[in-house]
């Protein structure tokens, strides 16, 4: 089977950094172009401008929760793979530091 961009958890976090990054980066150029938007002859420009701001801030919070359901993916797929301790079952801090 041919390998795509999304075949594992992984590649979709890659893939959730890169998108933040240009949202990041549309906010940026965004934000200075409202600064430098000319007063009451573009008014209406910088009305779009906030609403494009706005849904960028909206577009960026749906990521972030993505982001989250992406690491909670992958620990829970760590877990049922025995790829990692349940916390329960790991040793007792005293025992690591050596105390008794």
């Amino acid at each position: 089977m041919p390998e795509t961009p999304f075949d594992t958890i992984e590649s979709g976090q890659d893939y959730i950094h890169l998108l933040m990054e240009a949202i990041e980066e549309s906010q940026r150029e965004v934000d200075a172009e409202i600064r430098l938007s000319p007063g009451q002859d573009g008014e209406r420009r910088t009305q779009a401008l906030q609403l494009v701001a706005l849904n960028l801030n909206k577009l960026s919070g749906h990521i972030t929760k993505s982001r989250r359901i992406l690491n909670d993916l992958r620990t829970l797929r760590r877990l049922l793979r025995e790829e990692r301790k349940p916390v329960a079952e790991a040793e007792p801090v005293s025992r690591v530091i050596g105390a008794d």
